[in-house]
């Protein structure tokens, strides 16, 4: 397996000190945040010079690119805004082609106005992502959904209908167990049931405050919150190993929103603690 990291929370900055952070910090790997406008890697101004800048910082510096992360509302109910997802969409794939990328992160979107998930996973999803499906799959590249709760696969019955209506094999998933453990969702069961389509992981935590939820119950907020690796609830050296158990030896990637801990700070903690059992 690679100790990764998303870039996100670099926002701006190049990905020449993204990549110098990450090496002097002991990751093996990137998630690259990708967006329009990204200050590490836009697809859309990518080319060839670049391309080549960007191979002979990564050779250099001995950090591979993961993945490269688009998260966006690929079923957005405007259908310009839509339309420019999806474009960018094809633009991040080509960048990864470019780049010897072999994954892209995406999510699965949102219910559409008027719809529940299961009917916005048969009746949306499969038309939109159609195009950028074979894209993909006529480059070798492979996409993974973050199972992130709001989207359109929050659990696992969700997960099964994706994989049904669009059985690609090289769609699969971007998996981060924090968002099923506070859902109270068997994150290991999930991993050998769906062991096939993860191509890529978070490692990201949950607290769970035990005395607010028993004042204030499931449906309210406030009784949990994402903590960077090995201050909460997940036992990383079980999940790794059931990762490694079904076959996964990609990136595990530390997705920071540990307001607690500074950017540098929070990876470096994380990377410390999950060095332990990578």
């Amino acid at each position: 397996m690679q100790l990764g990291l998303l870039t996100a929370p670099f926002g701006g900055e190049s990905l020449e000190n993204v990549v110098r952070f990450a090496r002097e910090a002991g990751f093996d790997a990137l998630e690259v945040a990708a967006g329009p406008g990204s200050g590490q890697l836009d697809p859309g101004t990518l080319d060839a010079r670049r391309v080549a800048a960007i191979q002979d910082l990564l050779e250099q510096s001995g950090v591979a690119i993961s993945s490269l992360a688009y998260y966006a509302n690929v079923v957005d109910p405007d259908a310009e805004r839509r339309r420019q997802v999806l474009a960018h969409l094809d633009r991040t794939i080509d960048a990864a082609a470019a780049l010897g990328v072999p994954v892209v992160c995406i999510l699965a979107g949102m219910p559409l106005p008027g719809q529940d998930r299961r009917q916005t996973i048969t009746e949306a999803l499969p038309g939109a992502l159609r195009p950028a499906l074979d894209r993909a799959g006529e480059k070798g590249i492979r996409l993974a959904f973050e199972n992130w709760f709001a989207t359109n696969i929050q659990n696992l019955e969700h997960w099964q209908l994706l994989f049904e209506v669009i059985p690609d094999a090289h769609l699969g998933l971007n998996f981060d167990p924090s968002h099923l453990v506070w859902q109270g969702i068997d994150h290991i069961a999930a991993v050998h049931e769906f062991a096939p389509r993860i191509f890529h992981t978070h490692a990201k935590d949950v607290e769970i405050l035990e005395h607010r939820l028993r004042r204030t119950g499931n449906q309210a907020g406030g009784w949990w919150r994402y903590v960077i690796p090995g201050f909460g609830r997940i036992h990383w050296g079980q999940y790794l190993a059931a990762l490694r158990s079904a076959g996964f030896q990609g990136a595990v990637s530390i997705e920071h929103e540990d307001g607690t801990f500074g950017r540098e700070e929070g990876f470096v903690a994380g990377a410390r603690y999950l060095r332990q059992f990578i």
